[in-house]
Protein backbone atom coordinates (compact mmCIF):
# COMPACT_ATOMS: atom_id res chain seq x y z
CA UNK A 1 0.00 0.00 0.00
CA UNK A 2 0.82 3.64 -1.25
CA UNK A 3 0.09 6.37 1.65
CA UNK A 4 0.02 9.77 1.45
CA UNK A 5 0.48 13.28 2.24
CA UNK A 6 -2.04 15.32 4.29
CA UNK A 7 -2.80 18.82 5.92
CA UNK A 8 -5.77 18.44 7.53
CA UNK A 9 -5.97 20.97 9.27
CA UNK A 10 -5.45 23.50 6.83
CA UNK A 11 -8.25 21.76 4.70
CA UNK A 12 -5.87 20.02 2.53
CA UNK A 13 -4.90 16.68 1.92
CA UNK A 14 -3.48 13.96 -0.35
CA UNK A 15 -4.52 10.26 0.19
CA UNK A 16 -2.43 7.73 -2.68
CA UNK A 17 -3.89 4.22 -1.43
CA UNK A 18 -2.84 1.72 -3.59
CA UNK A 19 -1.79 -2.12 -4.55
CA UNK A 20 0.64 -2.58 -6.66
CA UNK A 21 0.34 -6.20 -8.60
CA UNK A 22 3.28 -7.16 -10.46
CA UNK A 23 3.66 -10.34 -12.41
CA UNK A 24 5.92 -12.03 -15.14
CA UNK A 25 3.63 -13.37 -17.91
CA UNK A 26 4.22 -16.84 -19.02
CA UNK A 27 5.84 -17.99 -22.12
CA UNK A 28 3.02 -20.25 -22.82
CA UNK A 29 0.93 -16.80 -23.00
CA UNK A 30 2.70 -15.53 -26.16
CA UNK A 31 0.07 -14.43 -27.98
CA UNK A 32 -2.54 -13.89 -26.20
CA UNK A 33 -4.24 -10.20 -25.70
CA UNK A 34 -3.02 -8.31 -22.66
CA UNK A 35 -6.67 -8.25 -21.37
CA UNK A 36 -6.91 -11.98 -21.70
CA UNK A 37 -3.54 -12.22 -19.74
CA UNK A 38 -4.75 -10.32 -17.35
CA UNK A 39 -7.67 -12.00 -16.72
CA UNK A 40 -5.65 -15.18 -16.57
CA UNK A 41 -3.04 -13.98 -13.97
CA UNK A 42 -5.30 -11.69 -11.58
CA UNK A 43 -8.56 -13.75 -11.33
CA UNK A 44 -9.98 -11.97 -8.34
CA UNK A 45 -10.76 -9.21 -10.20
CA UNK A 46 -13.55 -8.60 -12.63
CA UNK A 47 -12.60 -8.18 -16.23
CA UNK A 48 -14.57 -4.88 -16.83
CA UNK A 49 -12.10 -3.93 -13.49
CA UNK A 50 -9.23 -4.99 -15.29
CA UNK A 51 -10.34 -3.24 -18.48
CA UNK A 52 -10.74 -0.05 -16.73
CA UNK A 53 -7.48 -0.34 -15.23
CA UNK A 54 -5.97 -0.90 -18.72
CA UNK A 55 -7.82 1.94 -20.71
CA UNK A 56 -7.29 4.04 -17.53
CA UNK A 57 -2.82 3.73 -18.01
CA UNK A 58 -2.94 1.67 -14.56
CA UNK A 59 -1.19 -1.07 -16.56
CA UNK A 60 1.81 -1.29 -17.58
CA UNK A 61 4.24 -3.94 -19.69
CA UNK A 62 7.64 -3.45 -19.22
CA UNK A 63 6.77 -0.03 -17.84
CA UNK A 64 4.93 0.73 -21.18
CA UNK A 65 1.13 1.51 -21.68
CA UNK A 66 -0.41 -0.81 -24.17
CA UNK A 67 -4.06 -1.23 -25.51
CA UNK A 68 -6.36 -4.43 -23.99
CA UNK A 69 -6.00 -5.63 -27.62
CA UNK A 70 -2.22 -6.12 -27.94
CA UNK A 71 -1.08 -9.12 -27.78
CA UNK A 72 2.15 -10.10 -25.79
CA UNK A 73 5.35 -12.33 -26.13
CA UNK A 74 5.68 -13.63 -22.98
CA UNK A 75 8.09 -12.98 -20.65
CA UNK A 76 7.21 -9.26 -20.30
CA UNK A 77 6.57 -7.60 -16.56
CA UNK A 78 3.08 -6.19 -15.83
CA UNK A 79 2.77 -4.10 -13.36
CA UNK A 80 -1.10 -2.93 -12.39
CA UNK A 81 -1.74 -0.21 -9.74
CA UNK A 82 -5.49 -1.37 -8.34
CA UNK A 83 -7.87 -0.17 -6.62
CA UNK A 84 -6.47 3.63 -6.69
CA UNK A 85 -9.14 5.90 -4.88
CA UNK A 86 -8.83 9.35 -3.85
CA UNK A 87 -5.57 10.78 -4.57
CA UNK A 88 -6.32 14.51 -3.76
CA UNK A 89 -8.41 15.46 -0.78
CA UNK A 90 -9.69 19.17 -0.76
CA UNK A 91 -12.44 21.27 -1.71
CA UNK A 92 -13.83 21.48 -4.79
CA UNK A 93 -14.52 25.21 -4.97
CA UNK A 94 -16.76 27.08 -7.55
CA UNK A 95 -14.13 29.24 -9.07
CA UNK A 96 -14.29 30.39 -12.87
CA UNK A 97 -11.83 28.75 -15.41
CA UNK A 98 -11.23 30.05 -18.73
CA UNK A 99 -11.40 26.68 -20.79
CA UNK A 100 -9.51 26.27 -24.03
CA UNK A 101 -9.33 23.28 -25.21
CA UNK A 102 -11.15 19.95 -23.49
CA UNK A 103 -11.45 16.33 -24.61
CA UNK A 104 -11.68 12.81 -22.66
CA UNK A 105 -8.16 13.34 -21.52
CA UNK A 106 -6.87 16.48 -21.62
CA UNK A 107 -7.99 20.09 -20.28
CA UNK A 108 -5.69 23.17 -21.61
CA UNK A 109 -6.48 26.67 -19.10
CA UNK A 110 -5.95 29.78 -19.49
CA UNK A 111 -4.97 31.07 -16.17
CA UNK A 112 -5.29 34.57 -14.70
CA UNK A 113 -2.89 36.25 -13.02
CA UNK A 114 -3.19 36.64 -9.65
CA UNK A 115 -4.57 32.99 -9.10
CA UNK A 116 -2.54 30.01 -7.07
CA UNK A 117 -2.19 26.84 -8.90
CA UNK A 118 -1.95 24.47 -6.25
CA UNK A 119 -2.54 24.58 -2.81
CA UNK A 120 0.36 25.69 -0.24
CA UNK A 121 1.19 27.53 2.80
CA UNK A 122 -0.73 30.63 3.23
CA UNK A 123 -3.42 29.66 -0.22
CA UNK A 124 -5.21 26.18 1.20
CA UNK A 125 -7.87 27.84 -0.52
CA UNK A 126 -9.19 29.75 -3.54
CA UNK A 127 -6.55 27.79 -6.15
CA UNK A 128 -6.71 26.51 -9.26
CA UNK A 129 -6.90 22.76 -8.17
CA UNK A 130 -10.25 24.09 -6.23
CA UNK A 131 -11.69 24.88 -8.93
CA UNK A 132 -10.75 22.24 -11.30
CA UNK A 133 -12.40 19.80 -8.38
CA UNK A 134 -15.09 21.73 -8.81
CA UNK A 135 -15.17 21.48 -12.84
CA UNK A 136 -14.98 17.27 -12.97
CA UNK A 137 -15.07 15.31 -9.11
CA UNK A 138 -12.66 12.39 -11.23
CA UNK A 139 -9.75 14.50 -11.00
CA UNK A 140 -9.49 13.73 -7.31
CA UNK A 141 -8.17 10.03 -8.35
CA UNK A 142 -5.10 11.79 -10.17
CA UNK A 143 -1.87 13.07 -8.56
CA UNK A 144 -2.50 17.00 -8.05
CA UNK A 145 -6.01 17.00 -9.47
CA UNK A 146 -4.08 16.40 -12.60
CA UNK A 147 -1.56 18.81 -12.76
CA UNK A 148 1.39 18.73 -14.11
CA UNK A 149 3.36 21.87 -14.18
CA UNK A 150 2.74 24.97 -12.39
CA UNK A 151 3.52 28.46 -13.13
CA UNK A 152 3.14 31.11 -10.53
CA UNK A 153 0.82 32.95 -8.73
CA UNK A 154 1.16 36.25 -11.04
CA UNK A 155 1.99 34.85 -14.28
CA UNK A 156 -1.06 34.68 -16.62
CA UNK A 157 -1.17 31.80 -19.47
CA UNK A 158 -1.77 28.51 -20.65
CA UNK A 159 -1.74 25.42 -18.29
CA UNK A 160 -2.30 21.64 -19.03
CA UNK A 161 -4.34 19.22 -16.78
CA UNK A 162 -4.07 15.41 -17.57
CA UNK A 163 -7.62 13.63 -16.54
CA UNK A 164 -6.44 10.31 -16.88
CA UNK A 165 -3.43 8.29 -15.49
CA UNK A 166 -2.42 7.71 -18.80
CA UNK A 167 -2.39 11.55 -19.73
CA UNK A 168 -0.56 11.95 -16.58
CA UNK A 169 2.68 9.81 -17.38
CA UNK A 170 2.55 10.87 -20.68
CA UNK A 171 2.39 14.47 -20.35
CA UNK A 172 4.99 14.35 -17.16
CA UNK A 173 7.31 12.20 -19.52
CA UNK A 174 7.05 15.08 -22.10
CA UNK A 175 7.93 17.61 -19.97
CA UNK A 176 11.08 14.99 -18.29
CA UNK A 177 12.16 14.88 -22.15
CA UNK A 178 11.73 18.50 -23.14
CA UNK A 179 9.63 17.70 -25.34
CA UNK A 180 6.67 20.39 -24.73
CA UNK A 181 6.76 23.35 -26.24
CA UNK A 182 6.39 26.15 -23.88
CA UNK A 183 6.55 30.08 -24.98
CA UNK A 184 6.37 32.83 -22.94
CA UNK A 185 5.61 37.24 -23.66
CA UNK A 186 7.69 39.17 -21.15
CA UNK A 187 8.35 43.10 -20.50
CA UNK A 188 11.53 43.41 -19.12
CA UNK A 189 12.99 46.91 -17.55
CA UNK A 190 16.36 47.98 -20.01
CA UNK A 191 16.29 48.48 -23.48
CA UNK A 192 17.75 44.65 -25.38
CA UNK A 193 19.63 45.02 -28.23
CA UNK A 194 19.34 41.62 -29.18
CA UNK A 195 18.15 38.00 -28.19
CA UNK A 196 20.22 34.97 -26.97
CA UNK A 197 20.23 32.02 -24.32
CA UNK A 198 21.00 31.89 -20.74
CA UNK A 199 22.48 28.52 -20.03
CA UNK A 200 23.11 29.24 -16.37
CA UNK A 201 21.99 26.23 -13.14
CA UNK A 202 19.64 27.31 -10.58
CA UNK A 203 19.40 26.62 -7.48
CA UNK A 204 17.67 28.01 -3.79
CA UNK A 205 18.54 31.04 -2.23
CA UNK A 206 21.77 30.25 0.24
CA UNK A 207 19.73 32.78 3.11
CA UNK A 208 16.39 33.19 1.45
CA UNK A 209 14.46 29.55 0.82
CA UNK A 210 11.64 31.56 -1.06
CA UNK A 211 14.04 32.74 -3.38
CA UNK A 212 15.74 31.17 -6.51
CA UNK A 213 19.57 32.37 -7.65
CA UNK A 214 22.15 31.55 -10.01
CA UNK A 215 24.37 29.31 -8.51
CA UNK A 216 26.86 26.66 -9.40
CA UNK A 217 25.17 23.82 -7.18
CA UNK A 218 21.34 24.43 -8.93
CA UNK A 219 19.81 22.15 -11.69
CA UNK A 220 20.66 22.68 -15.15
CA UNK A 221 18.62 25.31 -17.15
CA UNK A 222 18.26 26.66 -20.15
CA UNK A 223 16.32 29.57 -21.20
CA UNK A 224 16.17 31.28 -24.82
CA UNK A 225 15.04 34.92 -25.72
CA UNK A 226 14.56 36.98 -28.76
CA UNK A 227 13.65 40.96 -29.09
CA UNK A 228 9.94 41.57 -29.99
CA UNK A 229 9.51 45.16 -29.53
CA UNK A 230 11.95 47.70 -27.85
CA UNK A 231 11.05 50.53 -25.83
CA UNK A 232 13.23 53.45 -24.47
CA UNK A 233 14.19 51.55 -21.26
CA UNK A 234 12.23 48.38 -21.71
CA UNK A 235 11.54 45.97 -23.92
CA UNK A 236 9.17 43.09 -25.14
CA UNK A 237 10.91 39.57 -25.35
CA UNK A 238 9.40 36.35 -26.40
CA UNK A 239 11.17 33.34 -24.20
CA UNK A 240 11.06 29.82 -24.60
CA UNK A 241 11.68 27.63 -21.54
CA UNK A 242 14.22 24.59 -22.44
CA UNK A 243 13.89 23.32 -18.80
CA UNK A 244 11.22 24.22 -16.12
CA UNK A 245 12.95 25.27 -13.18
CA UNK A 246 10.97 27.00 -10.25
CA UNK A 247 11.02 31.04 -11.22
CA UNK A 248 13.51 30.07 -14.63
CA UNK A 249 12.21 33.05 -16.45
CA UNK A 250 12.14 35.59 -13.41
CA UNK A 251 16.28 34.16 -12.43
CA UNK A 252 17.48 34.16 -15.91
CA UNK A 253 16.57 37.60 -17.21
CA UNK A 254 17.56 39.21 -13.53
CA UNK A 255 20.58 37.46 -14.02
CA UNK A 256 21.62 39.07 -16.62
CA UNK A 257 20.20 42.63 -15.83
CA UNK A 258 16.86 42.63 -17.64
CA UNK A 259 14.20 41.92 -14.63
CA UNK A 260 10.99 41.72 -15.47
CA UNK A 261 8.91 44.51 -15.14
CA UNK A 262 6.86 44.67 -12.17
CA UNK A 263 8.53 41.35 -10.38
CA UNK A 264 9.34 42.39 -7.15
CA UNK A 265 11.04 39.60 -5.84
CA UNK A 266 13.81 39.66 -8.64
CA UNK A 267 13.50 42.94 -10.35
CA UNK A 268 14.88 45.32 -6.96
CA UNK A 269 13.45 48.44 -6.06
CA UNK A 270 10.72 50.44 -8.12
CA UNK A 271 12.23 52.95 -10.04
CA UNK A 272 9.93 55.77 -12.27
CA UNK A 273 12.43 56.14 -15.65
CA UNK A 274 12.94 59.94 -16.59
CA UNK A 275 10.71 61.63 -19.33
CA UNK A 276 7.72 59.15 -18.19
CA UNK A 277 4.08 60.75 -19.91
CA UNK A 278 1.64 60.33 -16.84
CA UNK A 279 -0.61 57.56 -18.50
CA UNK A 280 2.84 55.38 -18.92
CA UNK A 281 3.20 56.44 -15.28
CA UNK A 282 -0.08 55.85 -14.00
CA UNK A 283 0.22 51.97 -15.78
CA UNK A 284 3.37 51.34 -13.92
CA UNK A 285 2.65 52.30 -10.78
CA UNK A 286 -0.89 49.99 -11.10
CA UNK A 287 1.08 46.73 -12.34
CA UNK A 288 1.92 44.75 -9.38
CA UNK A 289 2.99 41.94 -10.61
CA UNK A 290 5.79 40.38 -12.58
CA UNK A 291 5.07 40.99 -16.98
CA UNK A 292 4.95 37.27 -17.73
CA UNK A 293 2.09 35.34 -19.92
CA UNK A 294 2.33 31.86 -21.01
CA UNK A 295 1.31 32.66 -24.21
CA UNK A 296 2.21 29.26 -26.58
CA UNK A 297 1.99 25.80 -25.28
CA UNK A 298 2.64 22.73 -27.74
CA UNK A 299 2.49 18.32 -26.78
CA UNK A 300 1.13 15.36 -28.77
CA UNK A 301 -1.97 13.96 -27.68
CA UNK A 302 -1.54 11.64 -25.15
CA UNK A 303 -4.14 9.46 -26.97
CA UNK A 304 -3.65 10.10 -30.46
CA UNK A 305 -0.40 10.79 -30.46
CA UNK A 306 -0.80 14.31 -33.04
CA UNK A 307 0.58 17.38 -31.75
CA UNK A 308 -1.76 19.59 -30.51
CA UNK A 309 -0.71 23.63 -30.14
CA UNK A 310 -2.62 26.83 -28.87
CA UNK A 311 -1.30 30.54 -28.38
CA UNK A 312 -3.30 33.01 -26.10
CA UNK A 313 -3.03 36.67 -26.10
CA UNK A 314 -1.46 38.72 -23.52
CA UNK A 315 -3.77 39.84 -20.70
CA UNK A 316 -5.56 43.07 -20.31
CA UNK A 317 -3.13 44.72 -17.99
CA UNK A 318 -0.10 43.76 -20.07
CA UNK A 319 -1.65 45.19 -22.80
CA UNK A 320 -2.28 48.62 -21.87
CA UNK A 321 1.03 48.40 -20.51
CA UNK A 322 2.20 48.20 -23.88
CA UNK A 323 0.30 50.78 -25.39
CA UNK A 324 1.32 53.00 -22.63
CA UNK A 325 5.12 52.34 -23.37
CA UNK A 326 4.80 52.57 -27.56
CA UNK A 327 3.01 56.04 -26.85
CA UNK A 328 5.51 57.29 -24.66
CA UNK A 329 7.86 57.02 -27.30
CA UNK A 330 6.26 59.18 -29.68
CA UNK A 331 5.26 61.73 -27.40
Amino acid sequence: MWASEYNLTMGYSEELVMTRLTAEVPLEMAGMRLDQVLAELFADYSRSKLQTWIKSGRVQVNGLILKPKDKLDGGEEIAVDAEAEVVVTSAAEEIPLDIVFEDESLLIVNKPAGLVVHPAVGNWHGTLLNALLNHDSNLETLPRAGIVHRIDKDTSGLLMIAKTLQAHNSLTQQLQEREITREYLAITRGRMTAGGTVDEPIGRHPTDRKRYVVRESGKFAVTHYRVVQRFTRHTLVQVKLETGRTHQIRVHMAHIRFALLGDQVYGGRFQMPPNCSGQLEKELRSFKRQALHAAKLGLQHPVTDDYLEWEQPMPDDMVRLLEALADNEQD
